[in-house]
């Protein structure tokens, strides 16, 4: 049900960012919205890991410089059926972590020296296990190219705002106020619920391949109390970026829920304690 929801989500996206090229010019407005969209995807599907942690200043690790968490990620990839993926750090007060790569061939996965300082081998287990479940489902490529067209879209709002969208414009310029400030919310929403989708699933999945959801669980905790009082500089400059992270790593207030990226932590927490509570699953090779 999740697979067939992110798949409708993902086509309602596609569907904004072609509409709001036809408010801008019409039909030869939408074809160069289609044009546009695909070069960018492509470009994001290709490049997306390396710009994703360049923009971090993310450091690759090998087992000399870190070996007790790439002795772990290379654990639970061979309990999840996965090749080894490539190992970050991130040098970020904020305990956080994030997967990327277009494929389990091609993946990475970054922690923050924050998240490395707070949790304690069992809750980085679980936290690993989330993010090779991104990997698993292939979850990192489609979390990029749902930011990338909404980042496409709120740029073509800007250049109608600008440029007022020209004559072609069907709606006039109500279509102009409709593309401004609308799409991009609208964007933004879309982009939020796929997020959403992918969040309760990785959460079960990681689960599932630690053995233990509970370990999860209290990392999740441990990282939700840091997150409120430890600013990311790095994500406050690329907001774009907050769905990639466990945690979402914005802080904010008022109405940061509803525009949250990821669900209520406590629903995520909740939602593994119910797992606990079942007959066990099978136990990674370290329990």
């Amino acid at each position: 049900m999740n697979i067939v929801r992110t798949a409708l989500l993902m086509a309602a996206l596609s569907g904004l960012f072609l509409f709001v090229g036809f408010l801008i010019g019409g039909e030869a407005g939408m074809m160069i919205a289609l044009l546009f969209a695909t070069a960018t995807n492509l470009f994001a599907y290709w490049n997306s890991d390396r710009v994703l942690l360049s923009m971090y200043g993310a450091r690759q690790v090998d087992e000399t410089a870190a070996p007790e968490l790439v002795h772990t990620v290379r654990q639970l990839a061979e309990q999840a059926g996965l090749p080894m993926p490539k190992v970050y750090i991130v040098q970020n007060d904020q305990p956080n972590a994030f997967a990327t790569g277009r494929n389990p061939q091609h993946a990475a996965i970054c922690v923050t020296s924050g998240l490395l300082a707070r949790v304690n081998g069992e809750e980085l287990a679980g936290v690993l296990a989330h993010e090779l479940s991104h990997v698993r489902n292939r979850d990192t490529l489609t979390m990029t190219i749902t930011a990338t067209i909404a980042g496409a879209i709120a740029m073509l709002a800007n250049f109608a705002f600008f440029f007022g969208g020209g004559r072609r414009n069907p709606l006039g310029f109500i279509g102009l106020i409709l593309v401004a400030v609308m799409a991009p919310i609208a964007a933004m929403l879309v982009q939020m619920a796929v997020s959403r989708t992918r969040e309760f699933e990785a959460d079960r999945m990681g689960a599932e391949i630690s053995g233990r959801p509970l370990w999860l669980a209290s990392a999740l905790q441990k990282i939700d109390r840091a997150v409120a009082v430890t600013d990311n500089p790095q994500a406050d400059a690329n907001p774009a970026t907050a769905h990639m992270f466990i945690v979402n790593p914005l802080r904010g207030g008022g109405l940061s829920g509803l525009f949250s990226s990821h669900p209520s932590t406590e629903e995520r927490i909740a939602r593994l304690r119910a797992m606990a509570d079942q007959p066990p699953v099978q136990a990674g090779p370290w329990a």
